[in-house]
């Protein structure tokens, strides 16, 4: 269930009429209303969850979710449950999920407005705006043209630069984010439908825990359905891009112009050189580093060192790069 702070909660809607609504044949219609949708491993009796392929069916009859969008050709492999059947799963659920959450933009009418709680000792610098709901802990301080939206919480001694942006966010002690710096934005999703892509509703957060830092300019999305987080301790420098869903360890360093696509999982202590390139759903162990420049495409082990593009263990990537020199050099004289 979306954290109510940040997507006020829908009142339950029967199946019936999602089905009426959406062109969808309902299967097993059990009376059951859902008030919510969610990823197949979080959803609760409450959520509706989408099954897009045989490769996630383990995962649905695994699943408390009370229906689920499927294709036709997974009908009978979920006998009993709750069914809404349709020729684009995640279109559709995307579809229902933007009627359930509908989109909002934040307006202020004030600086800091009456229902935010302030922390004794907090500062707030000329231009800071802080949304409803807020929450920020003892001593922290905010600069300049900052935007705290809705419902972010912040823990005590947070240091929060000019320019920020943070929404969807639950954000530790002793954090630092640096000018610039957007977190709990949207993440970058979107399914295909007749006239195009839509944009799939991104409702997670942004988990921050304590004493990590954030860079100049650098992005954080939340996440789609559950939370993207970072662990306590973390380093992140200037311009790094981490995309909704990613969970990363605690003490891990990411260097500069680094890009984290969506559903990736980061280990303790793993070190990220700069402009390295993550593909989606992608894990990398505890202890494993990664040098500047490289593109990981592939699973990373505990305490391994990849390099190159595409990553490959630090050795063999030694060996192409020597190979590579040998064949491009000049022809020796016979």
């Amino acid at each position: 269930m979306p954290d109510p702070r940040f997507f006020p909660a829908p009142e339950p809607i029967a199946l019936a009429a999602l089905a009426a609504t959406f062109d969808l044949q309902l299967h097993n219609d059990t009376g059951h209303a859902v008030s919510g949708v969610a990823p197949l491993d979080i959803a609760t009796g409450q959520d509706l969850s989408f099954v897009a392929s045989h490769a996630h069916l383990e995962a649905a009859l695994a699943s408390a979710a009370a229906a689920f969008v499927v294709p036709q050709g997974l009908v009978d492999a979920l006998p009993g449950q709750a069914l809404l059947v349709s020729v684009a799963p995640q279109r559709d659920y995307a579809r229902i999920a933007r009627q359930l959450y509908p989109a909002s933009v934040a307006a202020f009418d004030r600086a800091v407005d009456p229902t935010a709680r302030l922390g004794e000792g907090v500062r707030l610098a000329q231009g800071a705006v802080i949304g409803p709901g807020v929450e920020i802990g003892v001593g922290s301080t905010i600069g300049s043209n900052a935007v705290i939206g809705a419902g972010v919480v912040l823990g005590e001694a947070c240091a929060i630069g000019a320019n920020v942006s943070l929404s969807h966010a639950i954000l530790g002690a002793r954090v630092r984010v640096m000018p610039g710096a957007c977190l709990g934005q949207d993440g970058f999703g979107y399914a295909e439908g007749e006239a195009g892509l839509e944009p799939i509703p991104q409702l997670g957060r942004v988990m921050i825990g304590d004493d990590v830092d954030i860079g100049s300019n650098t992005t954080i999305d939340r996440g789609a359905g559950g939370d993207t987080v970072i662990g306590p301790g973390t380093k992140i420098d200037n311009q790094v891009q981490i995309g909704h869903n990613c969970k990363i360890g605690a003490h891990c360093v990411i260097v500069s112009q680094a890009g984290i696509s969506g559903s990736v999982t980061i280990g303790n202590f793993v070190q990220i050189g700069g402009k390295v390139g993550i593909a989606d759903h992608i894990a990398i162990g505890d202890g494993a580093k990664v040098a500047a420049g490289s593109g990981v495409i592939k699973d990373i082990g505990p305490g391994e060192t990849h390099g190159g593009y595409p990553a490959v263990p630090v050795r063999s990537w030694h060996r192409q790069s020597v190979a590579l020199a040998r064949l491009a050099g000049p022809k020796r004289k016979t």
